[in-house]
């Protein structure tokens, strides 16, 4: 069953319309729908419907609701990642795979040894990394579709952090405590949470001492040493393991 988003506002609680031009070109010449087949379309927020498309045009795809639900597969816990800003094409399947995995949004953060820098075209980049989220989130059937937020530098990212009701720092220096000591060890499980990657350089000293300063949890994520890339989805789904399912 293919999957849709839809603006609450094309809801009118009998109809929805799909007026994504991305989306109607993918229905038409890909999927090739017609009148009669149904799809799963949500609304972003808090509903799911299922619906059976009425008509299309070059304009908008008219579906008649059948059904009505509140969001199934989205997780509970709210996972924030701040992503040290990797080179090259990392940053698409970091966002894959956490998308996939049940992170809300994604942070790029500008870091000391961060390679990539801001030329003035940094917007498109985020366009981009956007449109990955899109897909990713059809694909697994979510309910929302996690944004990747405008890019922050390292200090304005630890202004954000006392939001959160736990902060967990992968450091690859930590030798005492493992993320899953630092979880089980909880008095009372999060509803946010914030983790936070370094890019291929890892935290600078002074990063991570701000950090620990800050009262982030510092954790390890195993007995090797993690590539950027790969950091960020195993915490994921290490905390999803742990709090959620």
């Amino acid at each position: 069953m293919s999957r849709f988003f839809a603006e609450p506002t094309d809801i009118d609680g009998k109809y929805i319309f799909i007026k994504n031009r991305d989306d109607l070109h993918h229905m038409k010449k890909v999927l090739r729908l017609s009148a009669g087949d149904e799809a799963d379309i949500s609304d972003g927020l808090t509903w799911e419907y299922r619906a059976r498309l009425e008509q299309i045009n070059d304009e908008k795809a008219t579906f008649v609701i059948l059904d009505k639900q509140k969001f199934a597969r989205e997780p509970e816990l709210c996972i924030t990642l701040y992503q040290g800003i990797p080179k090259a094409g990392k940053m698409e399947g970091i966002i894959q795979k956490s998308v996939e995995l049940g992170v809300h949004n994604i942070v790029p953060v500008f870091m000391e040894r961060t390679v990539v820098v801001d030329k003035g075209n940094f917007e498109k980049k985020l366009r981009r990394w956007q449109k990955v989220s899109d897909e990713a989130v059809k694909q697994c059937r979510r309910g929302i579709i996690p944004s990747v937020d405008e890019a922050l530098k390292f200090s304005q990212m630890v202004q954000e952090l006392s939001d959160y009701d736990l902060v967990i720092f992968p450091y690859e220096n930590e030798n005492n405590v493992t993320i899953k000591e630092s979880l089980r060890g909880l008095d009372r499980k999060p509803k946010t949470v914030a983790v936070i990657i370094g890019p291929e350089g890892g935290f600078s000293d002074n990063e991570a001492k701000l950090l620990t300063d800050a009262g982030t949890e510092r954790v390890s994520l195993g007995k090797t040493i993690l590539r950027t890339e790969t950091a960020g989805p195993a915490a994921i789904a290490m905390i999803m393991y742990e709090l959620e399912l």
